[in-house]
């Protein structure tokens, strides 16, 4: 679930926030994200990690550098990019809001932004940095044309992707060294460092002074090939899975984990936002997320939704099985089920008349563990026809549908 809302940086001036909201449960915890100042929302390793923390029940503000809040949207020759005192004045205004950031996540300059803008920051208990310089003004080519330039006359713009940026004085001045490493001597916040061997963009020397000069408790994380941009999904994914477990150290996401009646395990929530398939369930208060293939507009960021129907009779399949084994006292030592939901053609005439139907067909697949006999292992194979989703499945399910009332 997201939204938007515009904060005042430290300058008066309007920077845009998008919202990333837990589905259907009330945040415990709320993160700042600062993007790197190339990235728009839209890059999908920050929506990964957006999504993922969200599901944790934190939810996040994410910020470009240049207040940017919507995908795509360019940057005109004045879109001055943010300064760790903006970052500050954007955390307060979430505050007053009842927003304030305990955790800081920052990608590339945003990374190494948020770390002097800490200090500033009170509610803070955790950071991230991904692909973060300790050195802005030495770390590419990019940068340190335009560190020069900004420092020599007060401005510099660039261009990157087709869009133009205009970087100030003010921004290197307050990412010089001593500045940074003024920050991490006096930070006491557990500091979480990820980066890649590979990255072309900022080279890992830089992050290896940024941790050799935190204090513990800190951790680092190789990213291995990945790109500066985290652009392959399988390197956003593991960023994304990795901060989310990180930070259950540091912040309870189990409080007001969903609504009661979800808590009691009697309700399954869905809620699809206005773009793409990407969807969060709260399934018996736990949280899941589905999509769909690229190749019909998903992302793929989770099983669709008939993996998910096939997934509840494997689970259904497997655990009546150990039930009846466990009762009956046989050497079952783990039941895996392997199942294919497809589109069959209907070819009996006579159940469907004149018409060409095509029914849903799940192929299933027992694997059965430990030394059972042959005929134990065949009255298992019949115990699966009995489990519970099995028979709902074959008897049919009436479905009642309301539209819920306007607040």
């Amino acid at each position: 679930m997201s939204t938007t809302l515009s904060l005042p940086a430290a300058d008066g001036r309007a920077l845009a926030v998008r919202l990333e909201l837990p589905a259907d449960a009330e945040p415990v915890a709320w993160a700042l994200f600062a993007h790197c100042f190339t990235c728009d929302a839209g890059l999908e390793s920050a929506s990964r990690i957006a999504r993922a923390l969200a599901s944790e029940r934190i939810a996040v503000a994410r910020l470009d550098f240049t207040g940017r809040a919507e995908a795509g949207e360019r940057a005109d020759a004045d879109g001055v990019v943010a300064t760790p005192a903006d970052l500050a004045a954007v955390a307060a205004g979430l505050a007053a809001s009842g927003r304030a950031p305990v955790i800081l996540v920052g990608h590339s300059l945003g990374g190494t932004a948020l770390l002097v803008a800490a200090r500033e920051i009170p509610s803070a208990r955790a950071m991230v940095t991904i692909g973060s310089p300790d050195d802005p003004a030495t770390a590419g080519e990019l940068l340190i044309g335009a560190s020069r330039e900004a420092l020599a006359h007060g401005r510099a713009a660039v261009e990157f992707a087709g869009v133009r940026y205009t970087l100030t004085r003010e921004l290197f001045d307050a990412l010089r060294p001593p500045a940074v490493a003024d920050a991490l001597r006096d930070s006491a916040l557990p500091l979480l460092v990820f980066h890649s061997p590979a990255d072309e963009t900022v080279p890992l020397a830089e992050a290896q002074q940024l941790f050799a000069a935190a204090h513990h408790p800190k951790s680092f994380v190789s990213l291995d090939d990945a790109d500066h941009l985290i652009t392959r999904a399988h390197d956003a994914e593991y960023v994304a899975d990795v901060v989310a477990s990180w930070v259950r150290r540091y912040v309870d996401v189990h409080p007001h984990r969903s609504r009661p009646e979800l808590e009691q395990g009697t309700g399954v929530v869905a809620t699809t936002g206005a773009t793409g398939f990407h969807t969060e369930i709260l399934a018996g208060g736990h949280p899941l997320v589905a999509d769909e293939p690229a190749s019909v507009g998903g992302t793929e960021t989770g099983p669709s939704p008939y993996d998910l129907l096939a997934a509840a009779l494997g689970a259904c399949t497997s655990m009546t099985l150990q039930m009846y084994a466990r009762r009956k006292g046989w050497p079952l030592e783990s039941a895996t089920v392997r199942l294919l939901h497809k589109k069959i053609h209907a070819l009996d005439e006579d159940e469907v008349p004149a018409v060409a139907v095509r029914l849903d067909h799940i192929d299933r697949e027992l694997e059965l563990e430990g030394p059972l006999d042959d005929e134990q292992r065949a009255r298992l194979a019949e115990i699966a026809d009995r489990c519970p989703v099995h028979k709902t499945l074959e008897q049919g399910v009436t479905v009642s549908t309301a539209v819920k009332p306007r607040t």
